[in-house]
């Protein structure tokens, strides 16, 4: 019988943490049941996926190096269904993609995309970037998503986001039955929901005890995005790095302060739904066209408008909430210096970080 190869190549913001981190907790559970998913030194796919796109990514794709062929030749060595799962790829171009498939000539590939509707992927883009050290406001994020061509596109968002260019190039040369759609279903869904509609793909009981997913990709509220993307601005021209940023940001900032305020979020801007919506047209269209397997409702696609009696601008929520937060974060920061010894250890990345700051 030949082996299945199936490949989760996005999109971002569709659940891909939740499902990659459920998938790595349960291998053991995964391989009884005939999947291979494949461990490596860092628990996840990201360096093999750097290496297939061969993008800078904050200093990293040095260490991405030789990463995919170590992944195929791991895989190489089971008999077993595969999966291998990572976002990054939706932007691969054709070279690239022939590369992947060339990998596993002989095996019957599988491509799989999970897809979220437009009105929550753009403010979830926006600030995915922010804590990427991102400093776009919302609207010039707008402004450049609906401005930017979406095939064969230069701008981040459109080459992993455009349902159509992404499934294009990866669908290329493969019968549609091995192509899948895998909708993200609305907000107030079962959690599990998603997790039974790409098990129904891969070929997973859905009914077996699986360990939960323990980690998320934060999301914050307006005012906390803003305290980062305006930490972002004065740190612009302070040289940090990666691991610093990583650390004290995206961790400890993001991850374990701001993000668990539940402040209010983002919503896409009542200007952009017109653009959202015809995008959402031309998708569908092309999908019912496409004949691929399509598991969820596309109507999960379409996007929802919020009315709100008093719309809410996400680059400008109120200020005491911004400041709020702000003091929030430098709290934090001053409880993890004091544990982390930072004020009498020079070479500590706090220690490093104020005197960057504070540098006249």
């Amino acid at each position: 019988m030949t082996r299945r190869v199936f490949l989760h190549v996005g999109t971002p913001k569709s659940g891909t943490t939740f499902l990659q981190d459920r998938w790595a907790r349960n291998r053991d559970e995964l391989r009884r049941q005939g999947l291979y998913y494949p461990d490596t030194p860092s628990g996840d796919h990201f360096y093999a996926a750097l290496d297939v796109i061969k993008r800078d990514w904050g200093g990293e794709l040095a260490r991405a190096v030789g990463q995919w062929d170590a992944l195929v030749s791991d895989v190489a060595r089971t008999k077993d269904d595969v999966l291998i799962s990572h976002e990054i790829p939706a932007a691969a171009r054709p070279e690239q993609i022939e590369r992947v498939m060339s990998s596993f000539a002989g095996d019957e590939v599988h491509v799989v995309l999970t897809v979220r509707d437009l009105a929550r992927q753009v403010p979830a883009e926006w600030q995915e970037q922010i804590k990427h050290r991102g400093t776009n406001t919302m609207a010039q994020t707008c402004s450049l998503v609906r401005k930017s061509r979406r095939t064969d596109s230069k701008l981040w968002f459109w080459r992993v986001q455009s349902v159509t260019d992404v499934l294009t190039r990866w669908g290329s040369g493969l019968e549609p039955d091995r192509i899948h759609v895998v909708t993200v279903p609305p907000s107030g869904a079962p959690r599990d929901q998603l997790w039974k509609r790409v098990c129904s793909v891969i070929g997973l009981d859905p009914d077996a005890t699986y360990a939960p997913a323990e980690a998320v990709n934060a999301s914050l509220g307006m005012a906390e995005a803003n305290v980062i993307r305006r930490l972002n601005l004065r740190l612009a021209n302070a040289e940090i790095h990666r691991g610093t940023y990583v650390q004290l940001v995206r961790e400890l900032l993001v991850r374990d302060v701001l993000a668990e305020r539940n402040g209010d979020p983002a919503t896409l801007p009542a200007s952009m739904f017109d653009f959202v919506n015809e995008v959402t047209d031309e998708w569908l269209d092309w999908l019912e066209g496409a004949g691929v397997d399509v598991v969820g409702d596309l109507a999960d696609l379409r996007p929802e408008l919020v009315e709100e009696e008093k719309p809410r601008n996400p680059d400008r929520p109120p200020m005491h909430v911004v400041a709020d937060a702000a003091l929030d974060a430098l709290a934090a920061v001053i409880v993890q210096a004091e544990r982390a010894g930072a004020t009498t250890d020079p070479d500590r990345p706090l220690a490093r970080l104020g005197r960057m700051l504070w540098r006249p």
